[in-house]
């Protein structure tokens, strides 16, 4: 536990280092906040004053009424204050946590997709959304408060001992069992938390998953079943939740019973003080007893709130040691390539190449071959043949372990990644769409493609009066992942995507195999426009689609078993044939 304490000191204070880039912002509200914090403690000594001179001693109805309307201003003052400073400290929190969500989503970018392949969607939803906002509140209700609290705690003290000691001592007598309450109320809500934090992340992966597979769901019929999981999950959360509220509601009547044993303390010194005293001394005693019976009430309302603040910087922290975790992680891809005038009308060449998702279990194991430039080459074979791991590397999205991929006689790795993807284009079987407009979808947000481009591209592709007959045309919005058009459009508008990217090599990744005739009619035909003049690479399981490929290369559990045109494949009565022979006797 002392271990996991001094973990998130340093990422506090690593958290407060950020304050530098809006130095401004935070001594306003540094500022404001001490303002406030010096305000409020002096005002019980001024409506003391006021009682004890212009209620008890001397009644003056018009200089009470000017005091009044100065406590009335001394009152807007505070509120001005605190305004100011609320406003200057979640201003300050914003802009920090913009720019620490800036830093951790470009992070999340870089990385290798087999980071992906093994973290849940919504446990990086988590990260950054629920976590960072819990950080916001560290700087906003956390930092900021806990300062200005302390400072009005040290302000009274102050007071009350100049205005008198012994009646300090004598209403202070409670503090010290408030502190150790205090202590033992911060360690039950702190271990809270972390179970809130392992329940949030656990709610909201199990949700992310079961909305995007829901189809998957009411196919089989697990709605039942999901639910009873999702009761289980749910159940646990609320358990998190509740062992923080059972803290709160015995610490909150806890302050307050101490808060009123300190005001009877007081009471009784003042039944005691005043036997035996003229009236003279019992005038004197009614501004002090309003004043620090005012105190009293600062005194253990900011202490109480401490403690409050404290599991505010304590969750904040322990959400920030998660989002620290992802920022500090070494899994992005590898950019040191600078070469960007490489000519992509060369020669892809494999060599040695072996290539391992999980260290040396070898998905793809000693690979040569030449794919000659313009030329088109298809890559059939059996589930987990290692077919779309090799289009993966071409685009470097895992990096392989041995061997060598040449552009040319470049390595693929001397070239700059943007660079390279600038000039590969992957039309994928499982299509992505942003729930956005189909133009957006095609263009990806790049402002130097035209709305001119794509209507061509749409009329190269052959699908431009489907569009047109949408509502709204190009500016239709199709839903979540694209789920309002079928399959087969979805993967036509991918294909006007690539179009008018216009790459210099095209991967095609079983871009037919999940689509009717009609739509794999329009496929054949925007392929055909898409493959002219430009080295293409077809993965396919449709061995009718590449028999006019200038190459199809067989591969069988991570190796190449051979290689040639469809007439030399089947000639050669190998594997090849064996799969035309099983899909045409189908």
């Amino acid at each position: 536990m002392a271990e996991k304490s001094k973990l998130n000191v340093k990422v506090f204070v690593r958290l407060l280092s950020y304050w530098k880039s809006y130095k401004r912002l935070f001594f306003v509200a540094i500022l404001c906040t001490l303002a406030l914090a010096l305000l409020g403690p002096t005002r019980p000594m001024l409506i003391g004053y006021i009682v004890n001179q212009h209620i008890v001693k001397e009644p003056d109805a018009s200089a009470l009424l000017m005091w009044t309307l100065v406590v009335i201003g001394w009152l807007l003052t505070e509120g001005i204050f605190q305004f100011l400073s609320s406003y200057f400290s979640n201003l300050f929190a914003q802009s920090i946590i913009r720019d620490l969500r800036k830093t951790l989503v470009e992070r999340i970018l870089s990385f290798r997709m087999r980071y992906f392949d093994r973290t849940p969607i919504g446990a990086l939803v988590t990260r950054v959304v629920s976590d960072l906002e819990a950080i916001t509140e560290v700087f906003s209700a956390g930092m900021m408060a806990v300062m200005g609290d302390l400072v009005s705690l040290i302000v009274v003290f102050v007071l009350m001992f100049a205005a008198g000691w012994k009646l300090a001592l004598l209403t202070l007598i409670p503090i010290p069992i408030l502190l150790i309450g205090t202590r033992i109320f911060a360690r039950a809500v702190r271990k809270s938390l972390q179970m809130e934090r392992e329940q949030v992340t656990k709610l909201n992966t199990f949700v992310q998953e079961r909305l995007t597979g829901m189809s998957l769901v009411q196919l089989f019929n697990r709605g039942d079943r999901e639910y009873e999981r999702f009761e289980v999950i749910n159940e646990g959360h609320k358990r998190a939740h509740i062992k923080a509220i059972w803290a709160y509601s015995i610490f909150f009547p806890f302050v307050e019973l101490l808060s009123s044993l300190s005001m009877a303390f007081l009471i009784v010194w003042g039944a005691m003080y005043v036997q035996g005293k003229s009236n003279a001394d019992i005038q004197d005693m009614f501004g002090e007893f309003v004043t620090y019976t005012l105190w009293i009430h600062m005194l253990f309302r900011p202490i109480r709130q401490l403690a409050d603040k404290f599991n505010i910087l304590q969750r904040g922290t322990v959400r920030a040691e998660r989002v620290f975790e992802i920022i500090d992680r070494n899994d992005q891809i590898q950019n040191n390539g600078t070469k960007t005038d490489i000519q992509f009308d060369q020669a892809i060449e494999f060599k040695n190449l072996y290539f391992a998702y999980l260290d040396e279990d070898w998905v793809l194991k000693d690979i040569n071959l030449k794919i000659e430039p313009g030329s088109t080459v298809a890559f059939v074979g059996a589930t987990g043949a290692g077919k779309s791991s090799m289009v993966n590397l071409l685009g470097r999205f895992y990096e392989f372990q041995k061997g060598e991929i040449l552009f040319g006689e470049h390595s693929i790795n001397d070239i700059e990644l943007n660079y390279l993807r600038k000039n590969i284009a992957i039309v994928l079987q499982d299509v992505f769409l942003f729930s956005d407009t189909l133009y957006n979808n095609i263009t990806l947000g790049d402002t130097s493609i035209s709305k001119e481009q794509v209507i061509e591209a749409a009329k190269a592709v052959g699908v431009h009066d489907f569009i047109e007959r949408l509502p709204g045309g190009y500016d239709y919005q199709v839903g979540e992942r694209g789920g309002v058009l079928s399959v087969g459009q979805r993967q036509l508008i991918s294909f006007i995507r690539a179009y008018v990217y216009n790459p210099h090599v095209l991967i095609l990744d079983e871009a037919t195999s999940s689509v009717d005739n009609e739509s794999e009619e329009l496929i054949q035909r925007a392929t055909e426009k898409l493959t002219k003049g430009r080295t293409s690479i077809v993965i396919a399981h449709r061995l009718s689609t590449i028999q006019t490929a200038d190459k199809i290369v067989v591969l069988e559990k991570g190796e190449i078993m051979e290689q040639g045109t469809h007439a030399e494949l089947l000639q050669q009565d190998g594997y090849y044939r064996t799969l035309y022979d099983m899909q045409f006797s189908e």
